[in-house]
């Protein structure tokens, strides 16, 4: 669904106040963020916004509150990152689709400029409308960062479609099923015969899934309209840099800074190889052995028994990064960070100007409800169309005055 059309493009919803970039005396809320297609989401305490720059150059801006929920069980270590992954990526998932949307409307607006081709067929379209539920969830997974996801409000499901399964089983196998299968010819085929409990073995499977991720990354990274969200990822980063560096939010201070990050998804997916190695290694000699008589069968047994961790191995890595993004940024302990960074430049490319307008576009509307008066806010805000970087970033916060001049405008939809 497009949402674009009618969307108004020009409200006076915010106050006269300007917006504080400087820490002060009230302390700065967290930044995240996720690069998309022609856009950037960022995400805060309480909400998040997503900026998609349209063919025209205008700026097309959704902006929500987000309450975070994270109370009793969902809090606990282990527990927490379970769970903000699996709402991270349902966002994540939200925001790339969102952004689809406009990229394909501003398609289909191109196409229907050109003459048709002779017989009434319709001009065949090279827009990334084509790109699956797999494809997205990698991307996803690798522009997202990796900090707690507060749970946002979401209609009532009907439950996965059918291709929303058919994708996860493809990613295990792929990513899970593949490198163990891999591991296994390479065994047979070297006469290593490792046996599949070994250290050796899971070694030779964690290798495997690492070259086939990395692989997979230098693939979607020749597709010209996913190089362009690595570039929007590297232009997500230096703005999230920029505001960590308590920097005042413009181009040329962004431009500055380093498009890698230690909280970095794709950071995230390069752990998880080397905690499953570590962690497969010393519970792979604990799980029964099943003699059925071939090695080839064993093999898939053994990938079903070591299903079941794959949560906790998620779970392990989640509360690593953490650790290492607090403590390994300086001194001898940053070489930690180094393997995360080393595929991060596959992810990231240096941005344009335009594309960092655009994070810092988003981190900016993001911050319009961090800075609101108390109750100022309007819960669901319509998407709002600003013609100019410099227009959206000229706005201030929302405010008391804003709501009572134009509060019939920013009633939900």
């Amino acid at each position: 669904m497009c949402i674009s059309r009618g969307i108004p493009k020009s409200l006076p919803l915010f106050q006269t106040s300007d917006m504080t970039l400087s820490s002060g005396p009230t302390r700065r809320p967290y930044i995240g963020g996720q690069a998309v297609i022609e856009g950037v989401m960022m995400r805060s305490p309480q909400s998040f916004a997503i900026v998609v720059r349209r063919k025209s150059g205008a700026l097309v801006v959704r902006e929500r509150a987000m309450p975070d929920a994270r109370k009793g069980v969902l809090s606990w270590p282990l527990v927490r990152g379970v769970a903000s992954l699996v709402e991270a990526l349902r966002l994540g998932s939200q925001a790339l689709r969102f952004s689809m949307d406009h990229y394909e409307q501003d398609m289909e607006e191109e196409e229907s400029g050109k003459s048709k081709p002779k017989g009434g067929s319709k001009p065949k379209s090279d827009h990334p409308g084509v790109l699956n539920t797999l494809a997205s969830w990698v991307l996803t997974l690798a522009t997202l960062d990796t900090e707690p996801q507060p749970p946002t409000p979401m209609p009532p499901s009907k439950g996965k479609s059918p291709i929303t399964w058919l994708a996860l089983f493809i990613a295990i196998a792929f990513f899970v099923a593949l490198p163990q299968a891999t591991a296994y010819a390479a065994n047979s085929l070297l006469h290593m015969n490792a046996d599949l409990r070994s250290p050796g073995f899971q070694l030779l499977t964690g290798f495997f899934k690492l070259a086939i991720v990395i692989g997979y990354m230098l693939v979607i990274r020749r597709v010209p309209e996913i190089y362009r969200v690595f570039q929007y990822h590297g232009a997500e980063h230096k703005t999230i840099a920029t505001w960590e560096a308590e920097k005042p939010l413009t181009v040329e201070n962004a431009r500055g800074h380093s498009r890698l990050h230690a909280r970095c998804g794709t950071a995230f997916l390069v752990m998880v190889v080397l905690v499953s190695i570590l962690m497969f290694t010393a519970i792979a000699p604990l799980l029964p052995h099943v003699p059925v008589g071939g090695a080839a069968l064993e093999n898939v047994i053994f990938f079903f028994m070591k299903l079941p961790a794959l949560p906790v191995v998620a779970a392990i890595t989640y509360e690593l990064q953490r650790l290492s993004a607090k403590y390994c940024l300086t001194g001898p302990l940053r070489l930690v960070l180094y393997p995360g960074f080393a595929v991060q430049l596959i992810t990231t490319v240096e941005p344009d100007d335009k594309q960092l307008e655009v994070a810092l576009a988003s981190l900016k509307a993001t911050l319009w409800r961090e800075q609101a008066e108390e109750g100022a806010a309007p819960k669901v805000p319509k998407d709002r169309l600003i013609e100019s970087f410099d227009e959206l970033m000229a706005l201030p916060p929302y405010g008391k005055a804003a709501v009572a001049v134009s509060s019939d405008q920013h009633a939900a939809p």
